[in-house]
């Protein structure tokens, strides 16, 4: 089982524990982003994960591969070139302040990239599934039509498509992400969402929901995914559901819409550690699930406590097992020590 996921890997700069940008004299330095992640959730789950992208061949992007490869991501179809790896600054929130992001990606070695750096008919070949979010075709206008062209020889290959929409303000504005997300969901077969993003992209709200209030309709997300699947024609659309009590504490848990049913998971009452890559996490889960034959309740109940374990984990990478997922699912999440 081979799973093709194309994106940015950042570095990723961050004070210690929870000290703001200002008051930090030094920053840690790991490496994350949007599909780097799922490679690396789906890495050690057992299956044979594909991370493409564009990094430069000097050290830096070196570290950037070796941290894939630490986890058993393939790397081989990765293309080196350009000038700079792109860099996110990540602050932890706590309590009532929220965390913050500042990106300095603009020039990374992906975004300059250009269609005939990537040879998609070998990239995918004897692969099952091709995972991308919304994040990589708003890096530049050619990422948009590199994605495209990915998702082209996916759909021509029988290959199983999913996407997170991942809409970032910071990146492009809802306008335009609406038109090219538009084009290229036409190629998906199971969306990732959360109670924002649909909105954002393609102007679908639910009624009766507050999400700085952290107030969720469950009707009226079932409502949403239907509309969403109506208009694109998808085998399943999965929204996650944040409950927001502070930064640091949050009720989790989502729904699954296909086949014309709705599928909720338990609910999780989280203390959060990190919460950056959360929604990775989540795709990652769901992928693993559908891939090994799980029914829809199965599948989100997975993939729900994938990223709730993600949650307690420092960095992008959510490096937990099947097993320890199963264990949560069954209703081990109490925290008692292991022995």
């Amino acid at each position: 089982m081979k799973v093709v996921t194309f994106g940015e890997i950042m570095l990723r700069l961050a004070p210690e524990g929870y000290l703001r940008f200002v008051q930090s004299d030094k920053l840690e330095a790991t490496f994350g982003g949007a599909e780097a992640n799922v490679a690396v959730s789906l890495s050690e789950f057992g299956v044979h994960a594909a991370f493409v992208t564009k990094l430069p061949s000097h050290e830096i992007g070196q570290a950037a591969v070796n941290s894939m490869r630490k986890f058993g991501v393939d790397t081989s179809e990765i293309v080196r070139g350009g000038d700079r790896v792109g860099i996110y600054y990540c602050e932890k929130g706590a309590s009532q302040r929220p965390s913050k992001v500042v990106y300095d990606r603009a020039n990374s070695s992906i975004a300059t990239a250009s269609a005939s750096d990537f040879d998609w008919d070998k990239i995918l070949d004897g692969a099952e599934w091709f995972h991308f979010t919304g994040i990589t075709p708003a890096l530049s206008d050619e990422t948009a039509v590199i994605t495209e062209q990915a998702l082209k020889k996916a759909k021509e290959k029988g290959i199983t498509v999913s996407c997170d929409l991942n809409f970032r303000k910071k990146l492009w504005s809802k306008e335009k992400a609406g038109a090219v997300m538009d084009k290229l969901c036409k190629y998906v077969d199971y969306c990732i969402a959360n109670e924002e993003d649909a909105k954002d992209v393609f102007g679908i709200e639910s009624c009766g929901s507050n999400i700085e209030g952290g107030k969720l309709n469950r009707e009226g997300y079932i409502e949403v995914a239907k509309k969403i699947t109506d208009r694109f024609d998808f085998k399943g659309v999965a929204i996650t559901l944040r409950e927001s009590i502070s930064a640091n504490d949050n009720i989790w848990s989502a729904m699954l819409y296909t086949e014309g049913e709705a599928k909720f998971s338990r609910k999780y009452d989280m203390h959060i550690v990190d919460r950056v890559g959360g929604g990775d996490s989540f795709g990652a889960g769901l992928i693993y699930s559908l891939i090994n034959g799980y029914n829809a309740q199965e599948a989100v109940e997975f993939a729900v406590a994938a990223s709730c374990l993600k949650h307690s984990i420092e960095g992008d990478f959510n490096a937990v097992s099947v097993e320890e997922v199963k264990a949560l699912v069954k209703g081990g999440g109490s925290g008692r020590v292991q022995r």
